[in-house]
Order: structure tokens, then sequence, then C-alpha cells
């Protein structure tokens, strides 16, 4: 199971995250109360151990900047958070290479379950085998961070008809909900910021050491 860690902000908290057995942490470079920039979070990453994945999430289509940026903090991947753009995705491929992954996004619509379930299927068959995506909640506008559950029995059952993709599921997980999203979904991964936080931005670092025994047990 991979495991990622995301919204970090401090050295603190990633190296706490890393030392505790996250496989990947995640950056918001997107506006949201936890963004940070290349040169913070390069500060964080020249301090974390090299196998550990380093993750930047990004809305907007600027393949440049984030480009730019990716390698200025010295990433591994870039979450491309806006949904499926797969221009953007050739993009990012051709300036970054081969030794930034990258992971597409699909956003679930709370209270919206018949629209995502169609939207969320098309977006999906896009998406070549091997590829890693993420499911996550949204609500009006806002998506990333909410500490929203969306249904995840009915988009349990659309991801199931991917399996040649990596589905990493995300949106209102926590330390006691983590092994039944496991479950339900049984995926690639799971990613978790506002369940494991103190505060925006800060980490508990009890929550966090559950969160993620939780998930390896699962």
């Amino acid at each position: 199971m991979w495991i990622k860690i995301c919204a970090n902000t401090n050295v603190e908290d990633a190296l706490a995250a890393a030392e505790l057995g996250a496989d990947a942490l995640g950056f918001v470079f997107a506006p949201s109360k936890r963004q940070v920039n290349a040169t913070q979070v390069r500060a964080i990453v020249d301090m974390l151990p090299a196998e550990v994945e380093r993750v930047g999430v990004f809305i907007g289509s600027d393949a440049e900047n984030i480009a730019a940026a990716a390698v200025a903090a010295r990433l591994t991947a870039v979450q491309m958070h806006g949904g499926v753009d797969l221009k953007l995705a050739s993009e990012l491929r051709k300036r970054l290479g081969d030794g930034v992954k990258l992971i597409h996004t699909v956003h679930w619509r709370v209270g919206e379950d018949d629209a995502s379930e169609i939207a969320v299927r098309e977006r999906l068959a896009k998406l070549r085998a091997g590829e890693r995506v993420l499911i996550d909640a949204k609500v009006d506008a806002a998506s990333g961070g909410l500490g929203v559950r969306f249904d995840w029995e009915r988009a349990g059952r659309v991801l199931a008809e991917f399996p040649q993709l990596n589905a990493i599921v995300a949106g209102g997980l926590r330390p006691e909900n983590v092994a039944e999203a496991i479950r339900t979904f049984r995926p690639y991964g799971v990613d978790v910021a506002s369940g494991v936080e103190a505060a925006p931005g800060r980490k508990d670092l009890g929550k966090l050491r559950e969160f993620i025994e939780n998930a390896r047990r699962a």
C-alpha cells in the first residue's frame, strides 16, 4: 500500500512522516491555507531520505511554471489537481522527462453522484494502463484538504472497472476509516492531509502514526 501524507509545510512534520513509513510526501503549490513555494519545499526535501517520493500539487495548465517549480523544489512527482488534462501531461513529460512522475486527478462532486459517476468514468477511460490517478472529493469549487467523504461504495464500483490504473484514494480519510477505504476501493494507494492535522499545515503526530499503521495493517 502506497501512503502519501499531503499538505506538508515544515521539515519537522515531513521528517516525522518519513520516519513513520510514509512512501510519499505532498506539498501544495496551489492556492490553499497550506500553500508553499519552491524555496520552502527545497529546504524540506533536502532533509528527506532519498527513497521518499516528493510530490508537488498544482492547479492550472501552465506547464512551464509547473516544470520550473518541480525542478527548483527537487520534486519526484507532479500531481495535476485540476483534473485529467492530457495536453498538460504531455507538455510536462517533454519538459521533465522520466525522472518526474505524473499523477492525474479526478474529482467526485459530493452530493452530485449521478453526474460524478459519468464524469469520473469518462475521465478514467482516457488514461493509459499503469498511470496513477487520484480520486478526491469536491464541494462546489473547492477540492483537496477538505476532509470531506464522498460516496465510496459508488465510486469504488467505478474504479473497479479500471483495474489497469493505479488508483489513489483521498477525501475524508482519517486514521479510523482508512482501513474501510482500503477494503472498499482496494487501491494502489491512499492520500491524506486534513485527517492527520492538528491545525491547517501542522500534523498531529499521534494521528499520523495511527493512520500509517492502520493503512499498513489493512
